[in-house]
């Protein structure tokens, strides 16, 4: 089942420790210093139950950095006190983010949903991620890599901060 978007819609993906709940953070923070609202969706893969009313975790952090939205859904839990025994679809969230007073929804995760995303690599092992998604829109790489910048979509090391979070609410505004 198709959502009909009506908001801009990013998700951020790679593999776990490569830096996503760190760039989401960043991206709400430089939106939000835009008058943008933000909305964030985070896919809870490492299984269990989420947890993310603790300051440390991931949600929380979403949180403190501004979003005005937040869920976190993981082995068939939503936090917003829904369960649901088979799991909750990307397109089900969707469907109820777009109806809140939010201009953008970022998503943490989902890596083989077909929305514009961001790609983080942490080594070059991380690479055969680029040929599993579709919609790539950019790459935020931690090493020394020729074999992205030549790729022909806009590429950035992590040390590139600035460059990175300018191209992304350029485009996000776009």
């Amino acid at each position: 089942m198709a959502v009909e978007l009506i908001k801009p819609v990013l998700q951020i993906v790679g593999y776990q420790n490569s830096g996503k709940t760190t760039l989401v953070m960043k991206i709400i923070e430089a939106l939000i210093a835009k008058d943008m609202r933000v909305g964030t969706i985070k896919h809870h893969g490492h299984g269990g139950f989420p947890n993310s009313y603790e300051g440390d975790k991931d949600t929380a952090r979403h949180r403190f950095a501004g979003a005005q939205v937040t869920a976190v859904e993981g082995a068939g839990m939503l936090q917003i006190h829904a369960l649901n025994a088979h799991g909750w679809a990307l397109h089900d969230l969707l469907s109820f983010y777009i109806n809140l007073p939010i201009d953008i929804i970022l998503i943490e995760g989902y890596k083989y949903e077909n929305f514009p995303k961001i790609v983080l690599l942490r080594s070059e092992d991380d690479e055969k991620l680029l040929e599993q998604m579709e919609n790539v829109q950019a790459v935020i790489y931690w090493y020394n890599s020729r074999k992205i910048t030549k790729m022909g979509i806009p590429a950035f090391q992590i040390s590139d901060e600035m460059d990175y979070l300018n191209w992304i609410t350029t485009y996000l505004k776009g």
